[in-house]
């Protein structure tokens, strides 16, 4: 409605030397209101701020020390990639608990350690396109199964406990992930 009933005939309707007047005035009033903050100065103040200066930061951190924190994260890679493949989910299970979901999953993990890794419910709203990421808690070790532990999770059931999924992602205090890691296991 906007644009057919404002917008379009605003470009339209021109003065007698041709030019759009409201056209224009809205035109320069969208720039004197967004300019400052989509301009060039702005973008590299933020990615100056945001990016450049963190990254330096990590760089002298992982180079400290003879490359103590680098040499730590290729390995836990070498680890990720020698076991991924190997990972596997058990059923979920959902029970409800008041105003709550309960979410239980069985996660196997071959031979990586707990800690290189973080179990995660996931949902989408496909409406809006907000995503929810929430990191469930290991629970006890699984009896009888060999480095399989319980992970559990529990959510307020302001959305269908099946609009989540359990998924694996990498975990590392010092790596950025997914830049670095970029595997994703998915609870099918």
């Amino acid at each position: 409605r906007l644009l057919e009933d404002e917008v379009v005939p605003c470009f339209y309707d021109r003065d007698p030397r041709g030019l759009p007047r409201g056209w224009l005035a809205r035109v320069r009033a969208s720039m004197s209101e967004l300019a400052p903050r989509f301009s060039a100065n702005r973008m590299l103040r933020e990615y100056v701020e945001s990016y450049y200066v963190p990254l330096a930061a990590g760089y002298r951190a992982r180079t400290a020390d003879r490359c103590r924190a680098a040499v730590a994260i290729n390995e836990w890679r070498a680890r990720l990639d020698t076991h991924w493949g190997k990972l596997r989910f058990g059923d979920l299970e959902v029970e409800r608990e008041g105003d709550a979901h309960r979410f239980r999953v069985a996660v196997y993990l071959d031979d990586l350690d707990p800690s290189d890794l973080e179990v995660q419910l996931y949902a989408e709203d496909e409406r809006t396109g907000t995503v929810l990421c929430e990191s469930m808690q290991r629970a006890e070790p699984l009896a009888g199964a060999v480095n399989g532990h319980l992970y559990t999770a529990r959510l307020v059931a302001d959305r269908p406990a099946s609009d989540y999924t359990p998924r694996l992602i990498p975990r590392h205090p010092d790596a950025v992930i997914p830049l670095e890691a970029g595997q994703i296991l998915w609870q099918r």
